[in-house]
C-alpha cells in the first residue's frame, strides 16, 4: 500500500504552531484563522498516526514524536523553499564581495555559502572574514559589496537578519576569586562584546583586567577553553564545555546583539536580492526563534 504524501502546508503550520507556542500566534503568522490551523495540525497528526503535540486547555507542547518531527520539518522547508527560489528567481550572475563578522563564520557561513553555491552557479562569491569595524570602514571605502556584521541598540544602519542574547563564558573548571580583579578574555576595542562586559562590570564596581586579547572570536573561545580568563560570546557561539556565568554568579545580564546586514541599497541589485534572502532562510533554519520575519 502506497503512503500519503506530506503536505507542505501542513508542515509549515505544525513548524509555525511550534516557534509560536500556540495556534492563534501561527494562524497570525501565516494570514489563517486559528481553526484553519488547527484542521491542518489534525490531518498531520492523521498522516503521521502520531500526536505531533500535547494539548490541554493550558498548555501546549510538543510530544517526543513531535519534537523528532521538527528537525525534518525545518529541513523539508527549507529544502523546498531553495528550490523554488533557484527556479523563480532571475538566473544572478556576477561577483558579489561579502564581508562577514568573524564569529559569524566558524559555525554557519561554509554551510551557508556552500548550499548558495549550489543554488546560484554564475554567481562567484569573495568573502573577507574580520571585526565588524574593519568591515564597516571596507564597506565605505567600497571595497565590499555587503557586510554581515553586529550592530548595537539604537544603530539605525542596515537591516535586521537576526538577534541573539551575549553571554558570559568561563571553563567548566575555572574559578572565579572575588578578591582578585576579574581576567578577561576579548576581542580589541572597539567591539560590542567588550563594551558590554566591561561597563557592566563597572557598574556593579567589580574590579576587571583584560588578560588576552585576539582579533578573532575563536582566538578568545580557545583562551577562555583554556582556563585563562571570562569571556562573552553570542549564545549562538557558545563551544560545547563552556559553562555559561550568570546573574546567580554576580555576572549581570548583557543584553541581545542584533546581525544585520549593510549596504544592500548600493550593491548589485540581484546579487544583493539572492544573497542576503538565501542567509536569512538559512539562519531561519539553523536558529529559529531568533530570525527578523
Amino acid at each position: 500500500m502506497s503512503q500519503p504524501d506530506l503536505d507542505v502546508d501542513l508542515l509549515r503550520s505544525f513548524l509555525a504552531v511550534a516557534e509560536t507556542g500556540g495556534f492563534t500566534t501561527a494562524g497570525e503568522r501565516l494570514g489563517r484563522t486559528q481553526s484553519a490551523i488547527s484542521v491542518k495540525i489534525r490531518r498531520l497528526e492523521e498522516i503521521l498516526g502520531r500526536r505531533v503535540f500535547a494539548r490541554t486547555s493550558r498548555s501546549l507542547a510538543l510530544t517526543a514524536d513531535g519534537e523528532l518531527l521538527l528537525g525534518y520539518a525545518r529541513r523539508m522547508l527549507a529544502l523546498h523553499d531553495e528550490t523554488l527560489r533557484r527556479f523563480s528567481e532571475p538566473e544572478a550572475e556576477g561577483e558579489l564581495r561579502i564581508g562577514v563578522a568573524e564569529y559569524f563564520v566558524p559555525r554557519h557561513l561554509p554551510a551557508v555559502l556552500s548550499a548558495f553555491a549550489r543554488a546560484h552557479p554564475r554567481v562567484r562569491v569573495e568573502v573577507r572574514a574580520a571585526m565588524g569595524s574593519s568591515l564597516m570602514e571596507a564597506l565605505d571605502r567600497g571595497t565590499v559589496d555587503l557586510v554581515i556584521a553586529n550592530r548595537d541598540a539604537g544603530v539605525d544602519r542596515g537591516r535586521v537578519l537576526m538577534t541573539e542574547p551575549l553571554r558570559w563564558v568561563a571553563a567548566a573548571d575555572f574559578r572565579i576569586d572575588a578578591e582578585a580583579p576579574l581576567p578577561l578574555c576579548t576581542l580589541p576595542a572597539p567591539c560590542i562584546f567588550r563594551a558590554r562586559a566591561i561597563e557592566a562590570l563597572d557598574q556593579r564596581l567589580r574590579r576587571w583586567r583584560v588578560v588576552y586579547t585576539s582579533e578573532s572570536v575563536s582566538g578568545v573561545s580557545a583562551a577562555v577553553t583554556a582556563g585563562l580568563g571570562i569571556g562573552v560570546l553570542c549564545d549562538s557561539t557558545v563551544p560545547a564545555g563552556l559553562r555559561l556565568l550568570t546573574d546567580e554568579h554576580g555576572f549581570p545580564p548583557l543584553g541581545e546583539v542584533e546581525l544585520a546586514v549593510f549596504g544592500e541599497a548600493k550593491a548589485p541589485p540581484a546579487l544583493a536580492q539572492s544573497f542576503t534572502g538565501f542567509v536569512a532562510e538559512r539562519l531561519r533554519a539553523l536558529l529559529p526563534g531568533r530570525c527578523a520575519a
